[in-house]
């Protein structure tokens, strides 16, 4: 195996948590491919419309929230199939034993492993919104905000030894909160996205303003 060809499996619904949905995994890939197709289109309108869009630093940006995004929804298909099969299940078991914290761990023991079949689809959506969000450029700040705390919450959920299993590399997450912090920062929807386009065709309209006030908090 090598990046190229896990990509490619990952293009084609050919990897271990596609195969585990049978014919389902289309589907998936098929809204993958929709949210790629539409950051295209938004990139383009966005290109075309706004002479301040056509930076190295716009394209940048635009590469790296898209990337991101694509990384939360491969991370998205482990939640998937809804059952204890399924790689959130056990990666919630490790947090019960691993988390930082003695009140992470109970919580995770009690409360959250108890009711996994409410939680599951729950945190499959939010991965889904976020991926969704990032891709398309969409609301992007708020997607970062919220999205910055399931990362936290997975720093510190798996953050010790258990047996022979060793603990993460804490740097990766705090990495990718930081990188979400700056999304935040940089507004990176407006960056060729859809916070872009909101920001220009809606804030405009007089009889809009109270949506104009939303586009710009959210992008």
């Amino acid at each position: 195996m090598n990046p190229f060809s896990d990509a490619l499996k990952f293009l084609t619904a050919n990897t271990g948590d596609y195969n585990a949905l049978g014919g389902w995994k289309y589907l998936i890939l098929a809204i993958f491919y929709a949210l790629i197709f539409g950051s295209l289109a938004l990139a383009i309108v966005n290109w075309r419309e706004d002479a301040s869009q056509r930076t190295p630093r716009n394209l940048a940006l635009a590469l790296v929230r898209i990337l991101i995004g694509c990384m939360w929804f491969e991370g998205m298909l482990w939640k998937l199939p809804f059952s204890h099969d399924n790689g959130l299940y056990y990666w919630m078991q490790q947090m019960a034993g691993r988390a930082a914290f003695a009140w992470h761990r109970d919580l995770v023991a009690h409360v959250l492993l108890p009711n996994f079949e409410l939680l599951n689809p729950i945190i499959f959506l939010a991965e889904l919104g976020f991926a969704a969000a990032l891709i398309l450029g969409l609301f992007v700040r708020l997607a970062s905000l919220v999205a910055i705390g399931f990362t936290l919450n997975l720093w510190l959920g798996i953050y010790q030894n258990r047996g022979n299993d060793p603990a993460e590399w804490s740097w990766s997450y705090m990495f990718l909160a930081l990188l979400l912090l700056m999304f935040i920062l940089d507004a990176a929807g407006r960056a060729l996205g859809a916070d872009a386009w909101l920001a220009r065709n809606i804030a405009s309209v007089r009889d809009g303003q109270g949506l104009g006030r939303w586009a710009k908090l959210a992008g």
